[in-house]
């Protein structure tokens, strides 16, 4: 592989090149903990965990890691892609703890997906989840892996022969997460400001916390999780997009668009 490389050629590679290449941005960490064979990707029985799902001209790739075979959810499941500029843009990436409770917050009542309730909502699954502790987006709670994550990641695109990556946080939680991860805003920060204000006294947003339903009670404003979820029930008024992060590959920003905010309140 040459010093600087795109997704574009990598998927390009023979498969099983492809998907060694691929494979090195998952956490040593996540195979350890599930017994996954850090060469062949498969567990004791030999059935392979890793898919890898890319085509030879796009410049797109998913990576799906299960714990098992047949698992019902990946327990790493990442979408890159090009930027027009280049760039490594990181689209997805969610990790599932395999052993935590699921909630269909994937899924209306009907069956159709929500595409992480961009098409349509499950509240009761939603309300189960955010009782449970979960964010906006999840199925089930994280495997709290991110330090591991991040810096496998940046040793993935080290070896890209590039000094940086880009993300688009899907959620409000998320882009306050990746600030104390070292990432910095390409667009988006001031809105994130303004978010943080809107929530603090004699702000609009606070005013919206009006307890007409669970995702809007007025503690919300105090924490990552209830802003996030009080946004993902749209008290915006406006849908959470345009924010665009980038990571420096061993340094750290030192952002913070919400500095004194707890990820949810102690009890």
């Amino acid at each position: 592989m040459s010093t600087s490389t795109s997704i574009a050629r990598i998927n390009r590679l023979s498969p099983p090149e492809r998907d060694r290449f691929y494979a090195t941005f998952i956490p040593s960490v996540l195979l350890d903990q599930f017994h996954i064979d850090p060469v062949t990707y498969a567990d004791a029985g030999g059935s392979r965990l890793l898919t890898v799902t890319a085509k030879t001209d796009g410049s797109v790739v998913e990576v799906d890691l299960r714990h098992a075979a047949g698992a019902i959810d990946p327990i790493l499941y990442a979408q890159l892609t090009d930027t027009i500029n280049g760039q490594i843009l990181v689209m997805a990436y969610v990790v599932n703890d395999p052993a935590s409770p699921r909630f269909e917050t994937d899924r209306t009542s009907d069956g159709s997906r929500t595409h992480f309730g961009v098409l349509g909502r499950n509240l009761p699954a939603e309300e189960a989840a955010r009782a449970a502790g979960l964010a906006p987006g999840q199925v089930r709670r994280g495997l709290r892996i991110l330090p591991h994550s991040i810096l496998a990641f940046e040793a993935f695109v080290s070896r890209l022969g590039r000094d940086l990556f880009f993300a688009e946080p899907l959620f409000y939680h998320n882009a306050v997460i990746f600030e104390r991860y070292g990432f910095a805003y390409q667009q988006g920060r001031r809105w994130m400001e303004s978010i943080d204000t809107r929530f603090r006294k004699d702000g609009d947003l606070l005013r919206r916390l009006d307890g007409s339903n669970v995702f809007r009670q007025p503690e919300a404003s105090q924490t990552i999780l209830g802003r996030s979820w009080a946004i993902h029930d749209g008290v915006l008024g406006e849908p959470f997009s345009g924010v665009h992060m980038y990571k420096m590959v061993g340094k750290q920003a030192g952002v913070s668009t919400f500095p004194d905010g707890a990820w949810t309140e102690e009890v």
